[in-house]
C-alpha cells in the first residue's frame, strides 16, 4: 500500500471522478479539491501522504495552496507543514514540480521555494524542492546567509520536528542509531526511464557536452552507482552515492571520485579515464539517482529503460549504432546460442546482440534450474562472462556497450574499443578471447557505406574481397572497399570452419546489384547459406537510416567442403516486424517465419558436420 493509499483509507483525502477526470480533495486541509490528473498533482498527493506516514507530522498541520500574506503578485505554497495546530507557525514550505523537469526549471522551483519560505510573514525553517523522483532540501533559518544555496543542503526533510539526518539513505531502512530511516528501493520502468533522460540532460546541459559524451560520463556515474550498491555494508550503514548533510559540492565530488577511481584499480578495463564533471552538475546527477537501488530493479525493467532511452539517443547520427529490439531477437531465436559457445559481435554498438543472446540464455538457465539458485546463476553468468564477446571501434559506443552489459549483471568483460577490420593478432595481443576460427556464433549488423581507403588502411590489401583480378586473372589490390563487404571476410575468419554460423544485417545492394556479383560468389564459396530475410523499407528509417537490408544466416565451410548444387536456402519477406516507420508498435511475423524456418530445416539437405 502507497502512502497515498494509506492516506485515503484513514480519511485525509479522497479522489472522485474516473480516468481523465479525478479529482483529489485534502480532507484534511479544509476539503481543498485540485485536479489529480495534473502531473503535478500526483507528485504533490505523494508527497503530502509521505510528510504524514514517512516523516511523522500530524495531517492536520499539513496545508496545500497556503497563501503567502501580503506578497505580490499573490503567491501560494503547494504544501507548508506548521509546528501548531493552529498553523500559525510554518516549518517546512514545499515546491512541487512534475517529474522530468529541467534543471533550469527545478532551480527556479527552489528560488520560488526559498522565496516562499523566507517571506517576512511566513518565515519556515526549511524548504523542500521535489520533481517526482528528484528532491532538494534547504536549511532556510539565520544559521545560513539569504543567498546560501549550497552549504544549507540537507540530506532529508527532518522526521517529526526532530534534527536533520546526515544521510537520506541506509542499509536496511534504520539509521546507525536503530531509528527508522529510508532505504534505497527499485523502481519502475517509466520511472527509470525518467530519471536516466534527467541525467543526461543535466549532462549535455544544451551544449555543455556533446550527447555520446554525456551518455559516456553517464555511464561512469551510473557505474560508481552500481559499485556502491553492491559494496558489501552492514545494515545501519549509509550509503555513499548520495548528498549528505551540509556537504558542499567539492566534497560529494571528491566522495564519488573516489568510489570511481576504487573500481577503476579492480577493473582497469571498463573505464580508464576520470570522470570529468562540474562539481555541482554532478551533484544534480547524484540527485536524480539516488534513491534508486539499480541492482534490485527488475532486470527487464533496466533493459528495456535503458533500451528506449537509447532508442532516441541513437537516432540520426548514431543510428548505426543502434540495431532494433524486434530484429535482434529475430536474429538470436533464429540462431538459438548454446551455452557454452563463443558468440561475438564485431560492430557491436551499444551492445544490443550481445545483450539479447545473454537474455536467450537466462530464460534457458531458467528452463534448467531454479531462478534464484547457484546453479541458475552460474549458468547465465558463466556464459556472460567467459563466452560473449563484442568489438566497438568508437570509444565512447564501447563504453556504452560495457555499460550496458554491466546494468544487464555482467559480460562486459570481453567488450573492446578497435577497428574490427584491422589485424585480429592486434585484437588477440589485447584480449586473448579473439582470435581466428574461434567463434561458434557471430550476430552483427555492421556498419553500411563507409569506405575503407587503401592509403588510410593498409591492412585492405590483406582482404581477398580488398582485391581484383583482371581479364586474365592477374591479381591487384582494390584502392577501396566498402565496410560491410570487408566486414563479410572477417566474419568468416572468425567464425569456427565447419559449425561456427552468423546471423548478418547486410544492404540489399550486396545481394541483387550485378556489380556485388564477386562478393556473393565470396560468401556462397565460403559459407553455406542458410536463409536470406529480407527486412521491408522502414526496418531502419526510424533510426536516421533508409537502406533497404536483409539478413543473411550462414554457416562458416570446412577448408575442403565445397558448395553442394542441391542445398536448399530458406526465403522469407515479412511486412510486419514489430514497428513502422515512425516507431509505432505493430504486428510482427518474425515468430511465424522463425517456426517455418525450423520446419523447413528438418526437410532441408543436413549441413556438413
Amino acid at each position: 500500500m502507497t502512502n497515498l493509499e494509506r492516506a485515503i483509507k484513514d480519511g485525509y483525502a479522497y479522489i472522485t471522478g474516473t480516468d481523465n477526470k479525478q479529482k483529489i480533495t485534502y480532507v484534511s486541509s479544509d476539503n481543498h479539491t485540485e485536479n489529480y490528473n495534473d502531473p503535478e498533482e500526483k507528485v504533490r498527493a505523494e508527497f503530502w501522504a509521505e510528510l504524514i506516514y514517512k516523516y511523522e507530522y500530524p495531517a492536520n498541520r499539513i496545508k496545500v495552496e497556503v497563501v503567502i500574506p501580503d506578497r505580490l503578485p499573490t503567491d501560494r505554497a503547494d504544501i507548508v507543514v506548521f509546528i501548531d495546530d493552529e498553523c500559525k507557525r510554518p516549518y517546512t514550505v514545499v515546491e512541487c514540480k512534475k517529474d522530468g523537469v529541467t534543471d533550469a526549471e527545478f532551480m527556479q522551483a527552489i528560488e520560488q521555494g526559498v522565496g516562499n519560505a523566507t517571506w517576512v510573514k511566513l518565515r519556515a525553517d526549511y524548504v523542500v524542492i521535489i520533481a517526482g523522483g528528484t528532491r532538494r532540501v534547504l536549511d532556510v533559518t539565520d544559521n545560513f546567509g539569504a543567498f546560501e544555496r549550497e552549504q544549507n543542503i540537507l540530506a532529508d526533510l527532518p522526521k517529526a520536528y526532530g534534527k536533520p539526518q546526515e544521510y537520506r539513505f541506509y542499509k536496511g531502512g534504520v539509521n546507525q542509531k536503530g531509528e527508522d530511516a529510508s532505504d534505497i528501493a527499485p523502481v519502475a520502468r517509466e520511472d527509470l526511464i525518467i530519471a536516466i533522460k534527467k541525467c543526461h540532460q543535466t549532462l549535455w546541459g544544451g551544449g555543455r557536452l556533446s550527447p555520446p559524451t554525456a551518455f559516456g560520463e553517464l555511464c561512469k556515474l551510473i557505474f560508481v552507482k552500481i559499485s556502491d550498491e553492491q559494496k558489501p555494508r552492514k545494515n545501519g550503514e549509509p550509503y555513499q552515492f548520495q548528498i549528505k548533510t551540509h556537504e558542499p559540492s567539492s566534497k560529494l565530488a571528491e566522495r564519488i571520485n573516489a568510489l570511481y577511481d576504487e573500481q577503476k584499480v579492480k577493473d582497469p578495463e571498463v573505464f580508464t579515464e576520470s570522470i570529468k564533471v562540474d562539481d555541482r552538475v554532478l551533484r544534480t546527477v547524484v540527485s536524480h539517482l539516488e534513491a534508486i537501488n539499480l541492482n534490485k530493479t527488475d532486470l527487464d525493467v533496466k533493459g528495456v529503460a535503458f533500451e528506449q532511452f537509447m532508442d532516441g539517443f541513437f537516432k540520426g547520427d548514431f543510428g548505426q549504432y543502434f540495431t532494433p529490439r524486434p530484429i535482434i531477437e529475430f536474429c538470436v531465436k533464429m540462431m538459438k546460442p548454446q551455452h557454452d559457445w563463443d558468440v561475438l559481435d564485431p560492430s557491436c554498438g551499444s551492445g544490443g546482440f550481445l545483450l539479447h543472446a545473454l537474455d536467450y540464455m537466462r530464460g534457458q538457465a531458467n528452463e534448467y534450474y531454479a531462478k534464484g539458485t547457484v546453479d541458475y546463476f552460474n549458468y547465465w553468468h558463466d556464459f556472460a562472462s567467459k563466452h560473449l564477446y563484442g568489438i566497438e571501434i568508437n570509444d565512447e559506443i564501447a563504453r556504452v556497450a560495457k555499460m550496458n552489459m554491466i546494468v544487464h549483471d555482467d559480460g562486459h568483460t570481453n567488450v573492446i574499443s578497435h577497428d574490427a577490420l584491422d589485424s585480429i593478432d592486434k585484437m588477440h595481443s589485447h584480449n586473448q578471447g579473439f582470435a581466428k576460427d574461434k567463434f561458434d556464433l557471430i550476430l552483427t549488423n555492421p556498419p553500411f557505406g563507409s569506405t575503407i581507403n587503401k592509403t588510410e588502411k593498409p591492412y585492405l590489401t590483406t582482404y581477398e574481397l580488398g582485391k581484383t583480378k583482371d581479364a586474365k586473372g592477374k591479381e591487384k589490390d582494390r584502392p577501396r572497399q566498402s565496410s560491410e563487404v570487408l566486414f563479410i571476410e572477417r566474419i568468416w575468419e572468425f567464425l569456427k570452419p565447419g559449425i561456427g554460423k552468423a546471423a548478418i544485417v547486410l544492404p540489399d545492394g550486396i545481394i541483387t546489384n550485378s556489380s556485388m556479383q564477386y562478393v556473393r560468389d565470396f560468401i556462397l564459396e565460403k559459407f553455406q547459406l542458410l536463409a536470406v530475410v529480407s527486412l521491408p523499407q522502414c526496418a531502419f528509417s526510424h533510426f536516421g537510416a533508409g537502406v533497404k537490408a536483409s539478413v543473411i544466416f550462414a554457416r562458416k565451410r570446412k577448408a575442403d567442403e565445397k558448395p553442394d548444387e542441391n542445398e536448399e536456402i530458406f526465403m522469407a519477406a515479412p511486412e510486419l516486424i514489430g514497428y513502422d516507420a515512425t516507431g509505432r508498435k505493430t504486428e510482427s511475423q518474425f515468430d511465424e517465419i522463425i517456426q517455418k524456418y525450423e520446419e523447413f530445416q528438418k526437410n532441408a539437405t543436413p549441413f556438413f558436420v
